[in-house]
């Protein structure tokens, strides 16, 4: 059996590597692929224009794998460690993206299916649509929905558990996460549906892991938030102190009435008073 000269071998050997090579990036893009459905689709899309987030079309060409990693890492850390871009992209969004519960090595599988994209260009801007108006139907049960009056479906918390909306007709909702008044002039029916289809916030993606909402209730909910954030003008801050304090001061008065009634004929003295009394005059008349 002959044998391959040692140039040839080597040959041989550089092709297998390029290979292998090629067959872990195809695995990790693929991958990347998968995690980038989970969480990023539902803000941003690769060509189709902005979401919630901007278009990702091309980004691997814009900005280096590094910087990438770190960004989607941690967002917040980047911008405030003072880094430029992403400074930008808070100022133009608004918003800043939650930590993704992601590996390091697993936003490197995103980077790595991004860069097979890096062709597609972003999508020009374009003024998007009017919103259609929510019906009086979709606001009132996104308004039932939003604080608990009607349970949702599949049995996830109400919006109002960690959410608050400046309404008057709404029960005042949680501080634990961001006030919803004016989400809709921020995000729009898109982008609303979009974080209620696939939350990508850690603490509401594991409270509606099992409980997803139905296309119609996200539509409600959106139609809601529209009419909150149309008449946000309108409304007053709920300041429910000021409430409870009053009415535990008006509840006060009946009550100080009712035992007054109950206590009318109660003992002005202590029954001890008479019998200590009935001693002393006792003493007294053993004394005479």
């Amino acid at each position: 059996m002959s044998k391959l000269n040692p140039a040839r071998e080597r040959l041989w050997a550089l092709a297998a590597v390029i290979v292998a090579c090629a067959l872990a990036a195809t695995a990790n893009a693929a991958t990347g692929e998968e995690n980038y459905a989970k969480i990023c689709a539902a803000c941003h899309s690769i060509g189709g224009g902005k979401l919630v987030g901007p278009d990702l079309g091309g980004v691997t060409t814009r900005r280096t794998e590094e910087w990438l990693v770190k960004f989607i890492k941690s967002p917040k850390a980047m911008i405030d460690s003072g880094d430029a871009a992403s400074l930008a992209l808070f100022k133009e969004y608004n918003l800043v993206m939650p930590d993704p519960q992601y590996s390091e090595a697993e936003i490197k599988d995103i980077v790595a299916y991004l860069a097979t994209k890096s062709g597609v260009a972003v999508a020009a801007p374009t003024p998007p649509p009017p919103p259609k108006e929510a019906s009086p139907a979709e606001i009132a049960r996104g308004q039932n929905l939003f604080q608990g009056l009607e349970r949702l479906k599949n049995g996830g918390p109400a919006c109002n558990s960690c959410h608050h909306v400046k309404n008057d007709a709404v029960i005042g909702g949680g501080v634990l996460a961001k006030d919803l008044t004016t989400v809709f002039t921020r995000l729009g029916t898109p982008g609303i549906n979009a974080i209620l289809g696939t939350p990508p916030f850690p603490v509401m993606a594991a409270a509606y892991a099992e409980h997803p909402l139905t296309a119609d209730e996200s539509a409600a909910l959106a139609g809601f938030l529209q009419d909150a954030d149309k008449k946000n003008e309108l409304q007053h801050p709920a300041d429910y102190g000021m409430r409870l304090v009053s009415y535990g001061a008006g509840g006060l008065v009946p009550l100080f009435g009712l035992f007054s009634i109950i206590w009318r004929k109660r003992k002005v003295s202590p029954v001890n008073e008479k019998v200590f009394d009935r001693q002393v005059k006792g003493g007294d008349d053993v004394n005479q």
